[in-house]
């Protein structure tokens, strides 16, 4: 695009200020819309925007230093793993030292984005208002529509059904002290509500059930955050360093179906991790039950794919969330479930004035991704960077997709998945390369 682009961040959480900051750093004119009252989206507890939702008793299940900003570490008083209160605290201190508030246009949400003709997009704005932008990055996270089991498990429930989504503590949404609970999922949520209602005292019983297994690693190893281990060399091979790694889990944890959980039909580097200290210690103190998966509801009777039977009377599904876009129409992107094929997951294949950061899911947070992420773009709409064609954006796509597809269990949860340190260099490899490419460009389009 000629000229200085006046850009649209949809979203003021953890993504939305890490862009606005890197719009800022290059001089560019943005606009940042948020529908909350404050930055941080899912990190504000009970968030006014009434669409992030972060639990009380909600810790960070990636160290401290694995989810700092790069520009702007977490105080070394914060404990390896804080609260939501204090990452909350820290995103707003991260857009105050920026200078990011003046930015943002607060409890404004943008209801409807459609493409000019001439590139660019006509945003319409909950207030009724119209605006124009070149660009547009959308930084709206993914954790924020609830998905629901699919296919639906059959039958009626005449209990309690809720989504981890709506689970702010055992009081609230509804009192679930004393009561016998299932909770359906195997992630960090189904696990961490597991617990809490699984001390004594709380629930009457809880049963944890899941369709399939997966690797529960501690938050610690070697007396480090588990994230901070990095004891075999990147040289090594990777079936090397995953046999090394499920032979030190079968030393140090165990067997997950030793506590009932299902085994995990995949390798312990194929899917998705999920971290606890605690559930198997609950699993085998009997606090909490494993059931196989949930295959039918009859009134209160949960039944099981083992055939046994269980009476409770709350549901609580903790089974993920959807990706949405709600102010694109049909065909705006290629959303085909929780996929989206993105160049380095962030350009779409057919546009280069729409963005997006943070539409990945690494295996540790995705804040300094986003990071990367936003100071690539502002490097692209300032002209520092240039984009390859787009036959050989398709071509590196496909191939990586490809790859992610092979490498991960194939599920709803792992459309974007990535290797957190693989993708940072192969972020810094392309951005050297953009960069040739652009003063290449310029040096072209000189007169003689």
């Amino acid at each position: 695009m000629s000229g200085a682009p006046r850009v649209a961040v949809i979203g003021a959480g953890a993504c939305g200020i890490a862009t606005a900051k890197a719009l800022a750093d290059a001089g560019l004119s943005f606009v940042c819309f948020e529908k909350s009252d404050r930055v941080g989206g899912n990190w504000v507890f009970k968030n006014k925007n009434r669409v992030s939702s972060a639990y009380r008793s909600l810790h960070i299940n990636t160290s401290r230093e694995r989810m700092q900003f790069r520009d702007f570490p977490m105080p070394k008083d914060y404990p390896d793993y804080p609260r939501h209160d204090l990452i909350a605290r820290y995103f707003e201190s991260y857009a105050q030292a920026f200078g990011l508030h003046q930015h943002i246009r607060f409890e404004t949400s943008v209801e409807r984005a459609v493409p000019r003709p001439e590139g660019g997009f006509r945003l319409t704005l909950s207030s009724g208002k119209q605006e124009e932008f070149d660009a547009l990055i959308v930084a709206n996270g993914h954790h924020w529509d609830p998905a629901w089991p699919d296919p639906e498990i059959p039958g009626e429930f005449s209990g309690l059904e809720l989504h981890s989504h709506s689970y702010v503590d055992p009081d609230e949404p509804s009192a679930l002290r004393g009561k016998r609970v299932l909770v359906v999922g195997m992630g960090n949520s189904a696990m961490d509500i597991a617990c809490e209602l699984g001390h004594p005292g709380v629930a009457e019983r809880v049963f944890l059930a899941a369709r399939r297994g997966a690797w529960v690693l501690p938050k610690y190893a070697f007396g480090k955050p588990i994230d901070q281990n990095s004891l075999l060399p990147a040289f090594i091979p990777a079936r090397v360093r995953r046999t090394l790694a499920e032979l030190w889990y079968r030393l140090a944890v165990g067997r997950p179906e030793d506590f009932g959980l299902p085994k995990p039909e995949h390798h312990i580097d194929q899917a998705h991790p999920t971290m606890s200290d605690e559930i198997l210690a609950r699993l085998g103190s009997g606090d909490v039950s494993a059931k196989p998966a949930l295959t039918r509801r009859a009134g209160k009777t949960a039944h099981f794919s083992d055939g046994s039977t269980e009476q409770v009377d709350v549901i609580i599904y903790a089974t993920g969330y959807k990706v949405s876009f709600p102010f694109f129409e049909s065909g705006v992107v290629p959303l085909k479930g929780n996929d989206l094929p993105l160049y380095l997951r962030i350009f779409p294949l057919d546009r280069q004035d729409l963005f997006f950061v943070g539409l990945a899911q690494p295996v540790g947070a995705v804040m300094p991704l986003a990071e990367a992420q936003a100071k690539l773009i502002a490097e692209a709409l300032s002209g520092g960077y240039e984009l390859p064609n787009q036959a050989e954006r398709s071509r590196r796509t496909k191939r990586e997709r490809a790859t992610m597809f092979a490498r991960y269990v194939p599920s709803r949860r792992h459309t974007m998945q990535l290797d957190y340190d693989e993708y940072v260099a192969d972020l810094a490899t392309e951005t050297e390369a953009g960069r040739r490419r652009a003063k290449h460009s310029a040096a072209r389009a000189r007169p003689a």
